[in-house]
């Protein structure tokens, strides 16, 4: 069963019912889903849940949408890693890397759209559209083969290809935009009005942010239930990082978890750093930006959740980083040669932000910290390809080759 009862305004919080709309009549503020917390507290247990498939419809009893419309491609319970030569490196103590690079289409996107897709099929819709820096693309086209819908996706023109194909190869209905992600999702929005599609990230958006509170829940069962001292999560829209924060209030609240004191901080691209600007500079109020940056997956000049995700900063007593194209670049091939795990631009900016926070002393080298890694770096191979060594070349014979070998010093 799910127990969702009706979508509630995050500023107002009037309630309505439970439809394909994501704005406030009365207000235009966001609209998110409220759940019925005491039943489900009835009829969910630590038990129920370590029971149930080893996928994020474990935690069936408190997503948005009935299970029976489900489209499994195997999302969620990705390994939480315990970080040594990271760790080590950084100067940390207890380091942990949730590793969403092992999602089926390789990001952390696989939770939202598998929320998105459940709900549109309960709604009765036959397109599921989106508008995406990629990674979102990429996984609407996989749900929606899967479901056999049709799909709709809009990308600005200049991503990595990687990206571009990651999504082709569903033969999705793909549109590249001249523009960045902010005028993808203006054409959207207005498609979304005068069409019957499902966007994810529009009309479905209320659903679709709620699969990323599944992290949340995750990180706490694969920590043995509780919560950790410190999140470090990348930014675009806000959304992955206030839902994180949501999962961790909610499974505290139903008694999952005894205890939740948690410091949530955000990771950015300077390139595209409006959430983060907007802490540094003691705000809650962000500035629009136009992005210049490889981060094209956190390439969001104008995000949805800013605002929310800086009251989080303020509440948790966390903080916000930002990293250059350099820095990013470095973090991506630390992550790789301490961990073994490749990441994507959003990850080298996750790991850049994070070492910043670790020397400057805002995470404190005790605390038990998670890395959120969100995305697999093959998407993203134009950004590091110029940055790696050269390759030894020689003829087919071994004393050549120890020749070359014995270079190296």
């Amino acid at each position: 069963m799910s127990y969702e009862v009706a979508l509630k305004c995050r500023e107002c919080g009037r309630k309505f019912e439970l439809l394909a709309i994501y704005s406030c009549e009365f207000c235009f503020g966001p609209l998110e889903v409220d759940y019925d917390y005491k039943q489900i507290k009835l009829n969910t247990s630590k038990k129920s849940i370590e029971n149930g498939p080893e996928s994020l419809w474990r935690y069936a009893s408190l997503l948005p949408c009935d299970p029976e419309y489900k489209v499994d491609i195997g999302a969620g319970f990705t390994p939480l890693i315990k970080s040594k030569k990271l760790a080590e490196h950084l100067g940390m103590k207890n380091l942990w890397i949730k590793n969403d690079t092992a999602n089926p289409t390789w990001s952390f996107k696989d939770r939202v759209v598998s929320m998105a897709i459940a709900r549109a099929r309960q709604f009765g819709y036959q397109d599921l559209a989106c508008a995406s820096t990629g990674n979102l693309a990429n996984s609407v086209s996989a749900h929606a083969a899967k479901a056999n819908m049709r799909a709709l996706v809009f990308m600005p023109d200049d991503l990595e290809s990687g990206k571009v194909i990651g999504s082709s190869i569903y033969n999705p209905i793909l549109t590249m935009i001249d523009g960045n992600y902010d005028d993808v999702n203006r054409v959207c929005t207005e498609l979304a009005a005068s069409n019957d599609w499902a966007f994810v990230n529009i009309n479905m958006r209320p659903y679709y942010a709620e699969g990323s509170r599944t992290l949340a829940f995750e990180v706490a069962e694969q920590l043995g239930w509780r919560a950790p001292d410190h999140c470090v999560v990348p930014m675009a829209s806000g959304s992955l990082f206030t839902k994180i924060w949501k999962g961790f209030n909610e499974i505290r609240n139903i008694g999952l978890i005894k205890d939740l004191n948690t410091r949530m901080s955000g990771a950015q691209a300077s390139g595209c750093s409006p959430i983060s600007t907007a802490f540094k500079n003691g705000s809650v109020n962000f500035i629009p930006q136009k992005p210049k940056t490889i981060a094209r997956s956190l390439a969001i000049g104008n995000p949805a959740d800013g605002y929310y995700a800086l009251k989080v900063m303020e509440e948790t007593n966390g903080a916000a980083e930002m990293a250059s194209d350099e820095e990013i670049v470095d973090g991506i091939k630390l992550l790789a040669e301490s961990e073994g795990i490749f990441a994507e631009t959003a990850g080298g900016v996750s790991v850049a932000c994070l070492k910043k926070l670790v020397a400057s002393g805002v995470i404190n080298t005790d605390e038990e910290t998670v890395l959120f890694i969100t995305g697999a770096g093959l998407k993203t191979i134009e950004a590091v390809k110029d940055e790696m060594n050269p390759p030894i070349m020689i003829p087919p014979n071994a004393e050549e080759f120890m020749a070359e070998f014995n270079k190296l010093g």
